[in-house]
């Protein structure tokens, strides 16, 4: 009766424990949000192209493909404010190893901030982009699941702007110079490429391969179109 009672408690104490940790890493995941239906959406409009994409002139005239990124109802997942503040989980349970991971991602993405500007935040709640240490979720139907995923949501923000932000996710089982090819392919993403290249030689191909590439003039010729066409995100919802 004794042993009964004290796994009762111990089980009582367990499930609060996971109730309130389930609870704090939905809050750590989101940004609270009002919700945004496809009627509230404003007119599409188009940014000025940021400055450094101003400046990126292709030296092998190569081409793009922007035909294969995906517009969404607010048209293409662009950014009109920068830097674009970025936010890398580190763990206190093992500091050398979570700091040898952290250093790896942020040097991976650090590679698109010569396209556009980007700072890396300590604090998640103020950050446009989250990118946590996790194994992605298995999707309906699927026996595998994937070694990194891009997400994003859309949200009203405190003045009554349509605003976004990502998260990305990058299983643990990523080492070598597979974490910061799947950290460098889905910031892509989360830069607004909604899409893949069918190329091999570009970073934004849609399948993990031997030899990771570096950031492709491809790459960068299809982000610069992106960031001349036109999108409803960053204007004031009706």
């Amino acid at each position: 009766m004794f042993v009964n009672r004290i796994i009762l408690i111990y089980l009582r104490f367990f499930f609060c424990g996971f109730a309130i940790w389930m609870v704090a890493f939905y809050f750590l995941f989101s940004t609270p949000t009002t919700a945004v239906t496809s009627q509230d959406l404003p007119p599409l409009k188009s940014y000025p192209l940021p400055a450094t994409l101003v400046q990126w002139q292709d030296p092998s005239n190569n081409d793009d493909y922007l035909d294969q990124v995906e517009v969404q109802d607010v048209g293409y997942l662009i950014w009109s404010e920068f830097p674009i503040k970025v936010y890398v989980e580190s763990s206190n349970n093992d500091e050398s190893r979570s700091g040898q991971w952290v250093k790896t991602v942020v040097d991976a993405i650090w590679e698109w901030n010569t396209y556009l500007p980007l700072q890396v935040v300590d604090n998640p709640e103020i950050a446009d982009i989250k990118i946590f240490n996790k194994r992605p979720p298995l999707r309906p139907g699927k026996l595998r699941a994937r070694s990194a995923e891009t997400r994003y949501q859309l949200y009203q923000d405190e003045n009554g702007i349509l605003s976004h932000n990502f998260v990305i996710l990058l299983s643990p089982m990523q080492v070598g110079k597979y974490l910061p090819a799947a950290a460098r392919h889905e910031f892509g993403h989360a830069l607004g490429i909604w899409g893949h290249s069918p190329e091999k030689t570009d970073v934004m191909y849609y399948s993990q391969v031997a030899e990771p590439p570096p950031i492709s003039s491809r790459d960068i010729n299809t982000l610069k179109k992106i960031y001349l066409q036109t999108t409803r995100i960053g204007s004031k919802l009706p």
